[in-house]
């Protein structure tokens, strides 16, 4: 599956039209999770830059990218389960999405980036059909051992179609905290529209960009973080793929 941007360097990774205005530029750093080992303690370091650019059409707040979401997320450090108050977030969620969309046991969950299964295991408590699709070998290992089933690869339109043709089609889809992470933005979000059924419904999370820019968030700004979110741009994206936002909640 091809994760790179749909246009060469210095232009939108949805539209395609050339990044001339900055948002942000932080200058250069290292990678955000690229731990230096020990015996590599005197090496150099790659550091790569953190300049934010928005697009003037579409309105995408992005950084270039310059390594692979292969390169980043295939052998991940950051567990979801960690964090006692997001899985209390997460139980939430399940409480009130179930009878919201009747979510039964002929219903179909699906979410894409599912990393330790912290989120799926409480539709797996609620007796819920679910898959979780995580790219990152180490963590998935994790969810699989909570019952939760779990694909290890990336998304994007072709994994989508192999999907459906397996019977997971799904009537809830969702993503929390993996929107920002592609830089194939129109290819994840054309999978999303390939494996999402007739009358299901998607829900993502995603940090907000005019809260970055209220509260000087600008320590969210890192290379794994491709794309800085604002509803208005979202809705575009998702709209070129005939996908319609009905609700928002902050």
């Amino acid at each position: 599956m091809d994760n790179s941007p749909p246009s060469s360097r210095g232009h939108c990774r949805h539209c395609a039209a050339p990044l001339t205005h900055t948002f942000v530029d932080l200058g250069m750093s290292p990678l955000s999770n690229a731990l230096v080992k020990q015996e590599r303690r005197a090496a150099m370091e790659a550091f790569f830059p953190l300049h934010v650019f928005v697009c003037p059409e579409c309105f995408l707040v992005q950084l270039e990218e310059f390594e692979t979401p292969a390169d980043i997320f295939s052998d991940y450090a950051y567990f979801s389960s960690y964090s006692s108050s997001w899985l209390d977030h997460c139980r939430r969620y399940v409480q009130t999405v179930v009878p919201r969309l009747k979510l039964s046991k002929a219903s179909k969950v699906v979410e894409i980036a599912s990393n330790d299964g912290y989120l799926l295991q409480y539709f797996v408590e609620a007796d819920i059909p679910c898959l979780g699709i995580e790219p990152a070998a180490n963590v998935a290992t994790v969810a699989r051992a909570k019952g939760v089933p779990t694909e290890v690869c990336f998304f994007g339109a072709e994994t989508a179609a192999q999907l459906k043709a397996a019977g997971h089609a799904a009537d809830l889809l969702l993503g929390n905290n993996v929107l920002a992470h592609v830089p194939n933005i129109n290819d994840f979000v054309r999978g999303l529209a390939i494996l999402l059924k007739v009358n299901g419904t998607i829900t993502m999370e995603f940090p907000h960009l005019l809260q970055l820019m209220e509260q000087n968030q600008f320590d969210t700004i890192y290379h794994e973080h491709f794309s800085y979110l604002s509803v208005l741009a979202v809705e575009r994206i998702f709209s070129a793929h005939e996908l319609r936002l009905f609700d928002v909640d902050r």
